[in-house]
């Protein structure tokens, strides 16, 4: 398996890598590392925004739950980052550990939480350019943004019906 997510890997790298696609990139990879970004939005949209103060307080709550999920899962799974010598590997990352990506799993996370909030679809968006971010810096293989999004989504959906029930 890790052979043929790498030759995707490498494919997905020769494809979209780009030094301005590699510099957006790394913004993204500063935005979602441990969450910062949206925890960010989420205190932000909670100052500003009075009549959706509790939605904005569970993407919050989502995206750091899903972000802490994920490191866990990283701990128990324990699959080793992209190694293979054709990956080029554009950022330094706080772990050695890949499986899933926390910055899928918290914009998988943010994506729910922000359709929620705003009743329109466009933020789905934001999963795919984050999911392809992670693999153009050869942080991630495929499987583990795809596992990571999923992983987001799922956790976001439990907190937007806990919210709800409140």
């Amino acid at each position: 398996m890790n052979s043929r997510e790498a030759d995707l890997l490498v494919w997905l790298q020769d494809k979209a890598y780009s030094p301005a696609v590699a510099k957006t990139a790394r913004g993204l990879s500063h935005f979602g590392e441990h969450d910062l970004g949206w925890m960010a939005v989420a205190a932000a949209g909670a100052a500003l925004d009075g009549k959706r103060r509790r939605k904005w307080i569970a993407l919050g709550v989502g995206t750091f739950t899903a972000h802490a999920v994920s490191v866990v899962l990283k701990r128990i799974v324990r699959r080793p980052r992209p190694h293979d010598e054709r990956v080029t590997i554009g950022v330094k990352t706080p772990s050695k550990l890949s499986f899933p990506s926390s910055h899928a799993t918290n914009t998988g996370a943010a994506a729910v939480h922000l359709a929620d909030i705003t009743g329109k679809k466009w933020p789905f968006a934001l999963v795919p350019v984050m999911m392809l971010s992670r693999n153009v810096l050869g942080v991630h293989y495929p499987t583990d943004t795809l596992a990571g999004a999923a992983l987001g989504a799922a956790v976001a959906k439990g907190v937007i019906e806990a919210e709800r029930r409140i």
